[in-house]
């Protein structure tokens, strides 16, 4: 093979990568789009007026994933699949983001934390790397903690909106949620970075928290519902 022939080989092959990137570009941009009108929807429960709708804005977001799925099922095919980590670059804040906003349902929904194989589910991708378009450990706990934040703020406004019980609970949840990160041992930089924001997290739910048992208010809504359980 001559030196001519060789280059020409290689830009072959460089354009056919680059085709590939700007059709997973493609994809994904419609990825964040929806993932952009998930989050607008979910943002409405830190008004007053939404957080006492909290059931139909999680409706309304499982709608959405719908059209989230059928974007993940487009995706898997714009790429070999044993290439993933090669185009992962593409879609990791994307699958972060969409990750963080399944959590927000979930626990809007039910008051736990969501695993990793539901949001894999909800994503309608897989968790086993070997099997196919996946979601990798690190976006999914990536998504975690953007939750996190998220339910620090939602404390916040719970109070605004009349809702004593609510800082309490984020507490407790947030608490445990930290008490697994301790677990780990994060040697990827960015996530070891969000992973400190936690503890500020924690912090900014306890002022919430203590404010509340200073006025008095914790108290009164563990009475409340202490007296709504009999």
């Amino acid at each position: 093979m001559s030196v001519t022939e060789m280059f020409s080989y290689i830009q072959g092959f460089l354009s056919a990568d680059q085709d590939i990137r700007e059709d997973i570009r493609k994809v994904v941009q419609v990825l964040e789009q929806t993932a952009r009108e998930i989050l607008t929807v979910l943002q409405s429960v830190h008004q007053p007026s939404g957080f006492k709708d909290i059931p139909s804005k999680c409706l309304k977001a499982r709608e959405l994933f719908c059209t989230v799925r059928n974007h993940t099922g487009e995706l898997k095919t714009k790429f070999p699949v044993e290439q993933y980590y090669r185009y992962h670059e593409h879609w990791r804040f994307v699958l972060q983001r969409l990750a963080f906003l399944a959590a927000f349902v979930v626990y809007l929904e039910s008051e736990s934390l969501v695993t990793r194989e539901e949001v894999a589910k909800i994503l309608a991708i897989e968790v086993d790397r070997e099997i196919g378009f996946h979601l990798d450990v690190e976006d999914y706990l990536a998504g975690v903690l953007i939750m996190a934040s998220e339910l620090s703020r939602l404390a916040v406004n719970s109070v605004t909106a009349g809702d004593y019980g609510c800082p309490l609970r984020i507490s407790n949840f947030i608490n445990e949620l930290d008490s697994g990160f301790r677990l780990l041992n994060l040697k990827n930089d960015p996530l070891r970075k969000r992973y400190d924001g936690l503890k500020y997290d924690v912090k900014k739910i306890e002022e919430v928290v203590y404010d509340l048992s200073i006025r008095g208010l914790a108290k009164e809504q563990e009475q409340e519902e202490a007296g709504g359980d009999k």
